[in-house]
């Protein structure tokens, strides 16, 4: 009897002691859809272009669902220490979705100064101030995500500082460390800046790291410009982005990408078109036929909370290097959706 109020007066005190130390949040978001996707496979690639395989299929679609804890503790004199960890889930078959918390996991301190954070930060600053940015309708996930971004950079293992907002500027430098020194791998270097002025949102974005089919190889840079606008019941927003990519050769690819996208909102209904165009790349200065694409989706969200919403959408990808770009969103040339998304 002795022994089990001991028991409980130290889980008592060390719980008093946990909550003591920060404040803790767990959030997430539960996101699938019920699709019918035409599936392209590609078999072989050669001089003559793509062998593909297609097939039409009914699918229980995930669309990043996640699940994280984030917290923070006041250390005084303006200083705070925060952390976030985030995992990610296939709400379909309630398997992981790659690494356990290998969406973010990072750990770090704030104050005056700015923000210094150490971890795996997800996807770099870049994205998030360009591609990310203007893709409203799903947030960038599941079979309608952005299927001409690149991703270039591995943000694992990396440092970030994040500047104080001056008058409604914000800059952020990453620097993810290669941790090898195998040939040709080299470190990640990011600089993105965002301005918030009402309804104006402007981004902009500098990478610079290793890119290529070996992903320890191959010198990748990308420009981006995002600009985004709201007036009244309307939001319109678009991004411009270079990518140029050296091979161990000495071989060298560019390519533009730019998108488009427009949401208006009526009561609770909000009805969305996003318009996106891969132009053809060069190679080593000549414009190489047969490798643009385009993608279009028509989308319509209901929001029934703040935290719950049903969708519909048809996404397409079209012209002679759409099989090559499907293979960024599953291979998924097209796709008719019913969702329901819940955050928590």
């Amino acid at each position: 009897m002795k022994r089990s109020i001991a028991l409980a007066a130290v889980a008592t005190l060390a719980s008093g002691a946990a909550l003591a130390q920060s404040n803790v949040t767990i959030y997430g978001r539960l996101n699938v859809s019920v699709e019918r996707q035409k599936q392209v496979s590609i078999l072989d690639a050669g001089e003559g272009g793509f062998v593909t395989q297609e097939r039409d299929i009914w699918a229980l679609q995930n669309a990043s669902s996640r699940i994280g804890f984030k917290g923070s503790e006041d250390l005084g004199g303006g200083l705070k220490a925060f952390f976030l960890i985030e995992h990610g889930f296939n709400v379909d078959t309630g398997a992981a979705s790659g690494a356990m918390w290998g969406r973010e996991s990072n750990v770090g301190l704030e104050g005056s100064f700015g923000k210094v954070r150490l971890g795996n930060m997800g996807p770099t600053a870049a994205y998030f101030a360009t591609a990310d940015y203007i893709s409203m309708h799903n947030h960038d996930t599941g079979t309608s995500s952005d299927a001409f971004y690149l991703y270039p950079g591995d943000v694992r293992n990396t440092i970030a500082y994040t500047t104080p907002s001056i008058s409604g500027f914000q800059a952020e430098v990453q620097v993810g460390l290669k941790e090898t020194d195998a040939a040709g791998a080299k470190n990640t270097f990011v600089l993105a800046g965002n301005y918030d002025a009402g309804p104006l949102h402007l981004g902009a974005s500098y990478v610079s790291a290793n890119q290529g089919f070996d992903t320890l190889s191959g010198d990748g840079k990308e420009f981006g410009l995002r600009g985004l606008y709201e007036f009244g019941p309307f939001t319109v927003g678009a991004y411009f982005i270079n990518n140029k990519i050296e091979d161990d050769f000495g071989n060298e690819l560019k390519r533009n990408a730019f998108r488009l996208s427009g949401m208006y909102v009526m009561g609770a209904s909000e009805f969305h078109l996003n318009v996106g165009k891969a132009g053809k790349f060069k190679a080593n200065g000549t414009t190489v036929d047969g490798t643009d694409a385009t993608q279009a989706t028509i989308a319509y969200n209901y929001n029934l909370s703040k935290r719950t919403k049903v969708y519909a959408f048809y996404t397409k990808l079209s012209g002679d290097f759409a099989d090559f770009y499907a293979q960024n969103v599953g291979g998924v040339k097209s796709a008719f959706a019913l969702g329901l998304r819940h955050n928590f």
